[in-house]
């Protein structure tokens, strides 16, 4: 009994060691301590339904981190992308969070979804990590103390969305298509809601899915007879329900979504949009088919670099562009404020510094999303809650079949 009880302590032992590390905090150890390089790291999707929005995430971010690296980088020192997938699962987050930090991660992207943001939201507040997301919309992403977006947040997209149909669509019927069970879309559908003209609910239809149906015969029948259907969804999901409805409803309705819908053109599997006879429309920070300007330079340098038929450029890509300058002119202001930087620094002191900059009044940059003019680059600056300030364009996809 003595020695059964010995192996018993042993093993409960064992256990509540196990289990006191399983929670301890990555900020408990500086595993940036040895770094040559400042390390930015981001999570999303670089495989499945969403690897497009991951890989054009990943691709613009190597770009800019390439770019300012090739300038010299920041008084010498180098920056660098540690990129993992977590297939826009949430379950999958802590595991390429832990990953990343374990590399030397400093500063961070965030992840590319909202669902998975969330989770990451939660890690990067206990370990005080400062993330700048290019694409995680939902409204509680970020928190102006170490978490900020470069996209709009769902109430943001939901509000621009309501003004415009506001603005542009009295009289019309108005339906719209959403995923009950995915946050983004739920997010920006309640706040299009909320701030849509009376006169415009009073006709209006909604219906909604969850999961990913391989029919939407029945949403499409529920929406046939409307001027304009809402669609805060994403493409996989869109490309699907439009081929559905195109044959149902009139050739001058509108398919007008959010940002969910960048790449419906071009990175949907075997979806030809030109199938498709309505207009079909989102408004945006960024148009991807653009012929002039800052977004036409970058798309320049995105084809030449990446293989665009496979991951092209989108609204996600430039936004982690953005995000990446973003960072470095922030460590740059930080500089002449006299802070010094070093490629050893934690990431919990990244994140006072940066976090410090990014509230800044006075704080912007200039950005290819959002409104540019001409050949002048976007403005784009930070609220105290950590949402981006910038104008919004509308984008159109493609133009009704005359």
């Amino acid at each position: 009994m003595k020695r059964s009880g010995r192996i018993l302590s042993v093993i409960l032992a064992a256990v509540m060691l196990a289990t006191a590390f399983a929670f301890t905090s990555c900020a408990d150890k500086n595993y940036a301590a040895d770094n040559t390089t400042i390390k930015i790291g981001v999570s999303g999707p670089l495989t499945g339904d969403y690897a497009s929005y991951g890989m054009a995430v990943s691709n613009c971010a190597k770009l800019a981190i390439e770019e300012i690296n090739a300038a010299g980088g920041l008084n010498g020192i180098m920056f660098e992308l540690i990129d993992t997938n977590d297939e826009a699962d949430s379950a999958k987050v802590s595991a390429t969070y832990s990953d990343m930090y374990q590399k030397g991660m400093q500063i961070s992207l965030g992840t590319v979804t909202t669902g998975a943001g969330i989770e990451f939201k939660a890690l990067a507040e206990e370990d005080n990590v400062f993330y700048l997301t290019p694409s995680a919309t939902g409204d509680a992403i970020p928190n102006g103390t170490n978490g900020f977006q470069m996209c709009f947040t769902d109430s943001n997209q939901g509000t621009a969305s309501a003004e415009y149909f506001n603005r542009n669509f009295a009289g019309k019927k108005i339906g719209i298509l959403y995923q009950a069970d995915n946050d983004y879309s739920v997010g920006i559908n309640n706040n299009f809601k909320a701030n849509l003209d009376d006169s415009l609910k009073a006709t209006m239809v909604e219906t909604s899915f969850t999961g990913k149906p391989t029919s939407y015969d029945s949403q499409a029948e529920s929406l046939k007879d409307c001027d304009v259907v809402f669609l805060p969804i994403y493409t996989s999901e869109a490309a699907v329900f439009m081929r559905a409805a195109t044959s149902k409803m009139k050739g001058d309705a509108i398919f007008f979504g959010c940002d969910g819908l960048d790449g419906i053109d071009t990175a949907v599997e075997g979806f030809d949009i030109n199938t498709i006879k309505q207009e079909v429309s989102y408004l945006s920070h960024f148009n991807s088919k653009a012929t002039e300007g800052p977004a036409a330079e970058l798309i320049a340098k995105y084809n030449e670099k990446f293989d665009e038929s496979k991951f092209p450029i989108n609204q996600f890509g430039a936004s982690a562009y953005d995000c990446v300058y973003a960072i470095y002119e922030a460590l740059k202001v930080a500089v002449a404020d006299g802070k010094t930087i070093t490629a050893t620094m934690s990431p919990s002191e990244f994140c006072d510094i940066l976090s410090e900059v990014f509230r800044k009044d006075d704080f912007t940059i200039r950005g290819v999303t959002g409104e540019c003019i001409g050949n002048e680059k976007s403005t784009i600056s930070w609220n105290d809650d950590g949402t981006v300030s910038k104008n919004a364009i509308k984008y159109v996809v493609k133009e009704a079949n005359a």
